[in-house]
């Protein structure tokens, strides 16, 4: 299983693949997607890194975060575009992606649901043996895709 988890966002969006391999999760590839110029502009230059990902890597599955609230009606509106971006390219080439909120990806990953951002990077570090800290928002995408496998692993009851 190769996993794509995605964390959208209307200026940079997070990367981040993951293989489970022999009921073990290593690291493939991460980065940050950042994007310039007018928001249309910016819209369509994440559809098209997003698909130049999903082609290199041929991940089987997918996961992105799930909608939260914004304080600014603005960036939430931008945020939901950019998400919709993300959504579609997903689709168009893996599967309809699995939603997680970012309370059960910081549980999952850090053990509780409120951890920081150095928290998520520090474990996304430790469980993928990274020598480097990765980007904040590669290093929670990151997270997302190894939140996938713990939850579909549940599911399928391989972690019983």
């Amino acid at each position: 299983m190769i996993v794509l988890g995605i964390d959208p966002g209307s200026r940079i969006t997070g990367y981040g693949v993951v293989k489970l391999e022999n009921n073990k999760m290593f690291y493939m590839a991460s980065g940050c997607i950042k994007l310039s110029g007018d928001f249309a502009v910016r819209l369509s230059q994440l559809y098209d890194a997003l698909m130049q990902v999903i082609a290199q890597y041929e991940p089987s599955d997918c996961a992105i975060e799930s909608v939260f609230m914004h304080h600014n009606p603005n960036s939430a509106i931008k945020l939901g575009q950019a998400r919709g971006v993300c959504l579609l390219a997903l689709n168009k080439l893996i599967c309809l992606p699995t939603e997680y909120a970012p309370r059960l990806i910081k549980q999952t990953v850090v053990g509780g649901g409120a951890a920081l951002k150095s928290q998520i990077q520090f474990m996304v570090q430790k469980q993928l043996n990274l020598s480097q800290t990765p980007q904040e928002d590669a290093a929670d995408a990151l997270a997302i895709a190894m939140c996938h496998i713990v939850h579909a692993r549940q599911k399928i009851g391989l972690d019983r």
